[in-house]
């Protein structure tokens, strides 16, 4: 291979070095791939050549099509070969150069996503970009041969032109990712105006936010189950914000989008009926879907939400967590190869009537919308499981009783779980990222308290530990992934601002869950790390990724400074760091956190409502900044702490904290320094083995020994 260490075999690319499962898929293909890094650039610089940028996911079907058609072609990576440099990017390893170069090509082509090709200068700058090409001139878009053999052209003749492109490209990167908003007010009013945005995008008949495709947007959901428990200044969107809320959570739930055999939510619906699914399925919608279902459990009370959190937890469980270690799995890929679109999770009618019995048919097949016509192109007779029926009414037209019917259902379920385990199985991509890896610990421990699972209470502290022994130094490093699904020696990669945030939170949830007073002070150290590396006070925002990085070691777009602002597709870095210090301040006094939570949140008010549905995550932080943090302390043991405990977390609020602490741990050495000054002090009551302490601010009623007086307090403050 020409360029290369003669060491490497001729059958492999640099790629084979890789630790990434994306980058390894592709470590056989005949292009001279390298990986991000300074060697590719130094090559293109070298042999003056331009840089084929190409970022995709092993979850990604359109990737791997492009794989496939282009870079498997022996005439296309000759092509590629003489004029270009190569590089692949994993955007799940790499989301600090994914994150740039989606908004050069979006600047260019006015869209972005996976698989993402751009043409760069030698120094890594971008002058033209797309998604997917085709290997020919097919639906609508040019092939990517005549594109490759374009673009050497532009570089060779007309390379003024390719330069100035660039430089206008940068600009756009530039101020995209650099939104200034001062000189709104943190107010009320501009939580309620963001949600007022979301709920003027709210499809009132199939739920869901837009038309097709649709996303979830769990941010969005949480921000309108928060307004729906308060007025917030919107006076009847209380009520419009419970209905949308609701409305999605069920129409989710009983679409396709939903795996409603296993659990667990597919990526996006391609229709506004949630019918038929991107088949992936990715750890962070899970994740926080799953809290979105806690939440509204919590708030209204609904079994069949609380049922969908238990499902989802048991999909996790059962294919991607590794049981004996800790830790959750990034991905679960959509498709065996490519020749199938979502085979794995669809059934034809026949399929389903050799699983089940005709009785158990009669049910399952109306129940979950099994016709001889499917909902799938690729082939007709696939259908995709979803509920587009009430059981009371299945059963009725089976002429069986409700009772029977669910008993079929279940039945059913079962078997056609067993069936579709003997087929081949999607891959599963078994990294570990930190920042994925922490939101995972902080629902599963939400999971844990609300639902009272003790099973996910403790996986999520497994998982906790393995990252904090693996991913961290105890000090200001932590990495952006925790392990790699193959033993590789690999150059580590930098943590990011969400890996700090998101891990601050699940040490924060696990102190709260636990009273182990370790992991507070290690959200304490994570927390001040954060704001050393990334906290740019002359801006007053966060950026994405270290200010002590050597600028001049910055490779192509990571030169752009960019300060994350828009939930997508997970909680976005600047309202979660704010969130994550706001919730620091009410435990440790450190007025600093606060200032600071409160220069990012200022920072963008100016702007922040015109970002709407992509805002949930800002509204809420706002939200925990306005109202006074409300801590709600239960003491002691038995069967009546828990009856206290599950009357504290009912109704789920931005501000409210539930603290459970044995009588030991009441003592200044084992609490955060601000509730050690309230907690620590406060009258022990005689002959209870439990009571409750609301704290709101920095006063505390009386201790509550008593469930209706707890429900009562609890009313007049949070």
């Amino acid at each position: 291979m020409s360029g290369h260490d003669s060491s490497v075999p001729s059958s492999v690319n640099l790629l084979d070095q890789s630790a990434s499962s994306y980058l390894r898929s592709a470590r056989h293909q005949p292009v001279q791939w390298h990986a991000w890094g300074e060697e590719a650039f130094a090559r293109a610089r070298a042999e003056d050549k331009p840089i084929l940028l190409d970022i995709g996911a092993v979850w990604c079907h359109w990737c791997h099509v492009m794989d496939r058609e282009s870079y498997e072609n022996a005439e296309l990576a000759e092509i590629l070969n003489k004029y270009f440099v190569a590089i692949k990017v994993d955007r799940d390893e790499r989301p600090d150069v994914d994150a740039r170069y989606q908004a050069a090509v979006s600047a260019i082509s006015g869209q972005g996503g996976w698989p993402l090709t751009a043409f760069l200068t030698s120094d890594g700058k971008p002058f033209f970009g797309g998604t997917y090409f085709p290997a020919d001139d097919r639906y609508g878009r040019p092939g990517f041969k005549r594109v490759l053999l374009t673009m050497a052209d532009v570089w060779r003749e007309r390379r003024e032109e390719a330069l100035e492109s660039a430089g206008s490209v940068m600009a756009a990167v530039e101020q995209n990712e650099s939104f200034s908003g001062r000189g709104g007010e943190l107010n009320h009013a501009l939580v309620a105006k963001i949600a007022e945005s979301v709920l003027k995008q709210f499809d009132a008949r199939n739920g869901g936010f837009g038309s097709q495709p649709k996303f979830p947007h769990p941010g969005a959901l949480d921000l309108l189950i928060e307004v729906a428990t308060r007025t917030l200044g919107m006076g009847t969107g209380g009520e419009q914000a419970r209905d949308a809320a609701v409305l999605t959570l069920e129409k989710m739930s009983k679409g396709g989008v939903y795996d409603q055999l296993a659990g667990g939510f597919h990526r996006y619906s391609v229709d506004e009926r949630w019918v038929v699914p991107h088949f992936e399925k990715m750890l962070y919608d899970n994740t926080e879907l799953l809290r979105s279902y806690v939440h509204a459990f919590q708030s209204f009370v609904k079994p069949e939400f609380a049922l969908t959190a238990k499902e989802i937890v048991a999909w996790l469980d059962s294919t991607m967590t590794d049981r004996e270690r800790g830790g959750f799995y990034g991905s679960q890929d959509a498709d065996i190869d490519l020749d199938d679109d979502g085979d794995y999770f669809t059934w034809t009618k026949a399929e389903a009537q050799a699983a089940l019995t005709a009785e158990e048919f009669a049910v399952a097949g109306r129940y979950w919308d099994i016709g001889d016509l499917g909902d799938m192109h690729h082939n007709p007779q696939k259908n995709v499981l979803h509920v587009k029926y009430a059981v009371e009414d299945v059963a009725r037209e089976a002429e069986v009783s409700a009772e029977s019917a669910l008993a079929l259902l279940t039945a059913s379920r079962t078997k056609l779980v067993e069936a579709r385990a003997k087929r081949p199985t999607p891959f599963i991509d078994q990294t570990l990222y930190t920042s994925w890896n922490a939101m995972a610990v902080t629902a599963y421990l939400e999971t844990a308290r609300v639902l009272r699972m003790d099973s996910a209470r403790d996986f999520a502290l497994k998982t906790l530990d393995r990252l904090l022994a693996e991913s961290w130094d105890g000090g200001r490093e932590l990495a952006h992934v925790i392990a790699y699904p193959e033993t590789v020696a690999v150059a580590r990669v930098a943590g990011n601002l969400d890996d700090y945030a998101f891990t601050v939170h699940a040490c924060v949830d696990a102190w709260l869950g636990t009273g182990t007073i370790g992991y507070y002070r290690a959200a304490m150290t994570l927390a001040e790390a954060m704001v050393e590396l990334f906290y740019d006070r002359t801006a007053g925002a966060f950026v994405d990724t270290r200010l002590d990085e050597d600028e001049a070691a910055k490779l192509g777009a990571l030169t752009a400074r960019r300060k994350p602002l828009q939930d997508s597709p997970t909680p976005a870095g600047n309202p979660t760091a704010a969130s994550a210090l706001l919730r620091l301040e009410a435990l440790s006094g450190k007025v600093e956190f606060r200032e600071i939570a409160e220069d990012v949140l200022g920072s963008f008010a100016g702007i922040v409502e015109h970002f709407g549905l992509y805002a949930g995550s800002y509204a809420l932080a706002l939200d925990r900044l306005l109202l006074d943090p409300v801590q709600v302390v239960i003491v002691g043991t038995g069967v009546e702490v828990s009856k206290l405990e599950a009357l504290a977390v009912a109704r789920f609020a931005v501000n409210k904290t539930v603290i459970r602490l044995e009588a030991g741990q009441l003592s200044a050495e084992n609490l955060p320094e601000a509730l050690a000054e309230t907690v620590v002090h406060a009258p022990v009551p005689d002959g209870v083995e439990a009571w409750a302490l609301i704290c709101k601010g920095r006063s505390c009623l009386p201790p509550i020994v008593d469930s209706e007086a707890l429900l009562d307090a609890l009313e007049g403050s949070v």
